[in-house]
């Protein structure tokens, strides 16, 4: 699972900077990776097959991801974490494996003196499409490829075509019930200017990730999405801009972790966050 917002507040950022003179010092990307994999116990023995992988991989788990971002703006590079908290449970259907994602809050951390924030409240509503994931042996160790879902935010239509280029679409939707149009993305620049980007999105990302001997699932995000700036408080933040992903898988991480099945609301994934999952990266 990627959050479905993850540009949703990079994409803000990108468009404030773009349009003000600059925002403060850029500071450089961590160390890829941002996370050691564990080493798998010695006496661990791996699944068989496909069956007993398949087997091994079901389950429910607390999901952690972040996506990193860059653009240019003219104050220098703009570089931006998206962290994404949720749930992903791996269901075996008619001897097929298949992933069904939930979304719970999300942190933004930039580069750059800005602020960016997303409610949970919209968050929550979002709903990916189920995903048939690929689950296969590649130099002894066992991975699963959750593959590109398209999906819709902020605008109805077909998830399988091309986002519309038009802001004043008829399709555009009130996804998170504001009474604006898209998806709200709140901005803050300095502390001094304060707006709202409204944005519509067509979300295209895919996980890889390894199974390993302690039980969790961890890889790599690769982000394809499409955006649409449909409107802004603040004139200058009503700028067209599409944010691209850092290709550095090492700066890209998915982790799911098996937890039990009766933690299964956000106030307790949340609550337990510190131990389920490392700390959040920095610049």
């Amino acid at each position: 699972m990627r959050s479905l917002f993850h540009a949703f507040m990079s994409a803000a950022t990108v468009v404030v900077c773009l349009s003000l003179a600059g925002c403060s010092n850029p500071k450089p990307w961590p160390q890829s990776p941002l996370y050691v994999t564990p080493i798998n116990d010695p006496n661990w023995q791996a699944p068989a097959g496909k069956a007993e992988a398949m087997a091994a991989m079901a389950g429910h788990y607390a999901h952690y991801d972040v996506v990193a971002y860059e653009a240019q703006t003219p104050n220098g590079p703009l570089s931006t974490f998206i962290i994404s908290y949720g749930f992903t449970d791996l269901v075996i259907e008619d001897g097929k494996l298949v992933e069904y994602d939930r979304f719970c809050h999300a942190e933004d951390k930039a580069n750059q003196n800005l602020v960016t924030s997303f409610p949970d409240s919209a968050t929550q509503a979002i709903l990916p499409r189920k995903a048939l994931v690929d689950v296969y042996e590649e130099n002894g160790a066992w991975k699963l490829r959750r593959p590109a879902t398209p999906t819709l935010i902020g605008i109805d239509g077909n998830p399988d075509v091309a986002l519309s280029t038009n802001p004043k679409d008829p399709l555009i939707n009130d996804a998170d019930h504001d009474g604006k149009p898209g998806v709200t993305v709140f901005v803050e620049l300095f502390g001094l200017i304060k707006g709202e980007i409204y944005l519509a999105r067509r979300e295209i990302f895919q996980n890889d990730v390894t199974l390993y001997s302690d039980g969790t699932l961890r890889g790599s995000v690769v982000d394809n999405s499409e955006q649409l700036v449909v409107g802004a408080s603040l004139s200058i933040l009503n700028t067209p801009n599409n944010p691209g992903q850092h290709k550095d898988p090492g700066l890209n991480p998915i982790i799911l972790v098996p937890i039990p099945a009766d933690i299964d609301t956000c106030e307790e994934l949340m609550a337990n966050r510190d131990a389920l999952f490392p700390p959040e990266p920095a610049f």
